[in-house]
């Protein structure tokens, strides 16, 4: 008969669902095997430290299960254990000592002390047979009467607008009968006077009409007498206020709406939303579901379908909008046919919607995304490079697709050199962009004191070399904005071609730096429509500087197949062109004075 009354016994406490695994092992008591239920989840105790703690045993806890009264007729006993961190096994409770005293299924501890906290293990056993069971005990500390985060022993809901009487939990099972005691009650932790719709009537707090000030936290301090001492409990009610218990509180279905359409791509995945109302119910588990077909998703088992379960959107007084979503992997064209529908039930009623599916052409999404961050990305690479290698690609292309101006006009020279004698500046074109232009990069370079013959004059010849040249290059410098030079002179031949029509361009090379408001009249206007590039000293003396790179953008294209001819002396030719103008203007240095 007894094995029979423990199996049943172990089968019941598994129904219960509140314990965690179980464990068959041996008992440190005696070699009869013990089933361990291991530890009571629900069942933890908190006290405060200095208050009366009582553990109850989980196995009394369902009425079908086994009753007190019934241990004591059989031959079944109940004991107690304790299992603390500094013993490996469990030791037997000392009931000889004042604070603790046991009761039917009840072990008391009077007062608990942080000593007390840990696992008691409460057994029911006899010669053939043995069932266990722990129950863990918290002893926590506080530093004033009532204490704002006390873990509340119960959880009630109340409606607007209607009544409640608040009872201290466990007042009757710790207190004596006929023991002197006195009950205490705090809102939010305040011990204020109860007026209004709020009374204290003996032990208990009534509200007469809920309000939402009226929500939160309730704690009672109970105080009585016990052998001498005075002993105390606290126990502490959580109230919520939900709306009234009025009109329909059937569950009322928001997404899909009737006119709401999902648009799903083939192939892709598909995610619809189930969204639904829950009117508040007292301690009513509410549900919400997918079907397919009139199937849920766990009665269909297609790996395509799954349904998460449904997650809290928002809640107002206990109104609640939770969410479902239903997730369809590679939809296809057949799912299109199918009947999707989002459902939701309460013991009030049932309601159901349709979701309506409307097909949209797969979108290359990720493929358009890459295709244009490619471009994007070669867009701003060519932008960059074209900013840091403008000259050179200009050059590059000028090479390939420029077409060579010798075989296109008569001129004899590529390019006229203008600048002011018997200064820095005439060392400065004799002896490097004379130099440079002819030997490295092939042009014909004509030099008034070079080129010209004796016995003409110098008006007639300047304007007969700057005509049969296609480039004039006039270096300007301080000497150059002085009227009445050579250099001044040859300016004007060479705008006075260009706003003529003729092919000559002109180009403007700044050697020294020279104040805008010195220059002559037909300077600053020749800078305002021509190209101005600087000489830059020792940075621009290399060939693969920026100045040569922009000057040689400006003079004709040369291939650099071309192969140069052998130049005479440049300070031959210097020497025989002063000696042969006996006629030409007597040149001064501009460095020191400013008009002629």
């Amino acid at each position: 008969m007894m094995p029979l009354v423990v199996t049943l016994l172990c089968l019941c406490i598994l129904k219960m669902g509140g314990f965690s695994a179980s464990v068959t092992q041996a008992s440190v008591q005696s070699d009869v095997q013990c089933l361990d239920w291991g530890v009571w989840s629900e069942g933890a105790v908190q006290v405060y430290d200095g208050e009366v703690a009582w553990l109850y045993c989980p196995l009394f806890s369902h009425p079908t299960l086994y009753s007190y009264n019934q241990t004591q007729n059989s031959s079944l006993s109940l004991l107690w254990y304790r299992h603390t961190r500094t013993h490996e096994l469990e030791q037997p409770i000392n009931l000889k000592l004042h604070t603790l005293h046991k009761d039917r299924e009840y072990l008391w501890i009077q007062p608990a002390t942080a000593q007390d906290a840990g696992l008691y293990i409460c057994m029911l056993r006899n010669i053939s047979s043995c069932v266990k069971i722990g129950v863990e005990l918290e002893v926590i500390q506080r530093d004033k009467e009532c204490d704002p985060g006390t873990r509340p022993h119960l959880n009630l809901t109340i409606p607007m607008q209607s009544d409640r009487t608040l009872e201290c939990p466990d007042l009757k099972t710790l207190t004596l009968p006929n023991s002197t005691y006195s009950v205490t009650w705090y809102h939010l932790c305040r011990s204020e006077l109860f007026i209004g719709n709020r009374e204290l009537k003996g032990d208990d707090l009534v509200i007469y009409r809920m309000y939402t000030p009226y929500a939160g936290l309730y704690t009672c301090v109970v105080s009585y007498q016990m052998n001498g001492r005075t002993l105390q409990f606290t126990r502490a009610i959580n109230i919520t206020a939900v709306v009234a218990n009025v009109g329909s509180k059937v569950p009322d279905i928001l997404n899909p709406a009737s006119d709401q359409i999902y648009t799903v791509t083939l192939g892709d995945k598909a995610t619809l939303s189930c969204r639904v109302h829950l009117p508040h119910l007292f301690k009513e588990k509410q549900e919400i579901w997918w079907t397919i077909d009139n199937k849920t998703v766990e009665q269909l088992a297609d790996p395509r379908f799954s349904s998460p379960e449904a997650t809290l959107l928002s809640e107002y007084f206990g109104d609640e909008t939770k969410e479902r979503l239903l997730h369809v992997m590679d939809f296809s064209a057949d799912d299109l046919q199918k009947e999707f529908n989002c459902s939701a039930r309460n013991s009030r009623g049932f309601n159901t919607s349709r979701a309506i599916l409307k097909s949209q052409p797969y979108v290359p999404t990720l493929e358009l995304g890459c295709g244009l961050g490619v471009t994007l990305a070669l867009m701003l690479m060519m932008f960059v490079v074209y900013h840091v290698f403008w000259l050179e690609l200009l050059l590059l292309y000028r090479s390939w697709f420029g077409s060579d101006e010798r075989y296109t006009d008569d001129k004899q020279y590529d390019v006229y050199i203008s600048y002011a004698r018997n200064s820095e500046e005439e060392e400065f074109v004799l002896s490097t962009l004379r130099r440079v232009l002819e030997t490295e990069f092939g042009y014909s370079v004509c030099i008034f004191d070079r080129d010209s013959l004796p016995g003409g004059t110098i008006t007639d010849d300047t304007l007969r070399f700057v005509g049969q040249s296609r480039r004039l290059a006039v270096v300007v410098s301080p000497c150059s904005t002085v009227r009445g030079t050579q250099a001044l002179l040859e300016l004007q031949a060479g705008l006075t071609s260009m706003l003529h029509g003729g092919s000559l361009r002109v180009v403007l090379i700044q050697f020294k730096p020279v104040r805008w408001k010195s220059w002559v009249k037909e300077l600053r206007q020749a800078r305002l429509a021509l190209t101005l590039i600087r000489w830059q000293g020792e940075k621009s003396a290399p060939l693969s500087s920026r100045f040569w790179k922009q000057l040689q953008l400006e003079l004709p294209m040369r291939r650099t197949t071309d192969k140069h001819m052998p130049l005479p002396d440049i300070t031959q030719h210097t020497h025989h062109a002063e000696n042969t103008h006996p006629g030409k203007e007597k040149l001064i240095d501009c460095y020191s004075t400013s008009a002629l």
